[in-house]
């Protein structure tokens, strides 16, 4: 781990276009969830309910624990330390690429932390920068959405 925490997110302009979400735009599967402000009870409900769909879509376990564990970060990151509540979106491609957004009301990109030895707070980006293959934050007019992606294994 660097001291000093991860380095910032990269952003996106607000008018970079979304990844597609539709059907017919590449997406093989997809999951949805929206969760209302400081809904913390729900982290476990969407954690639950993506792991069934990743083992229904043949997720490898590790793969399945990986974006499990991630998503249950960034979804307490924004229902935490955001006003406002979340939705949560997985997509997997035919090409076994699987991506996650959480988005949120909150503007501007998450604060860096450097949690001490003994916190029991600010790792969660720590943790989506050492797993994912990719992760980042998209900023928007009505808030930002910050994601990773997970490649085939």
């Amino acid at each position: 781990m660097r001291a000093g925490g991860p380095p910032p997110p990269r952003a996106a302009p607000d008018d970079a276009p979304a990844p597609p979400r539709e059907a017919g735009c590449g997406l093989h599967r997809r999951l949805h969830a929206v969760l209302g402000p400081g809904e913390l009870s729900a982290v476990g409900a969407v954690r639950r309910r993506l792991r069934a769909v990743l083992d229904r879509w043949g997720l490898p376990p590790e793969r399945a624990d990986v974006a499990e564990l991630l998503t249950s970060e960034l979804i307490t990151n924004a229902l935490v330390h955001t006003p406002t509540g979340a939705v949560f979106d997985a997509a997997l491609t035919p090409e076994g690429l699987l991506r996650i957004e959480v988005r949120d009301g909150a503007p501007g990109l998450p604060g860096r932390r450097a949690p001490g030895e003994y916190a029991t707070s600010g790792r969660g980006l720590l943790l989506v920068e050492a797993l994912a293959d990719d992760w980042g934050v998209q900023l928007r007019g009505d808030g930002k959405v910050t994601w990773f992606e997970l490649g085939p294994s």
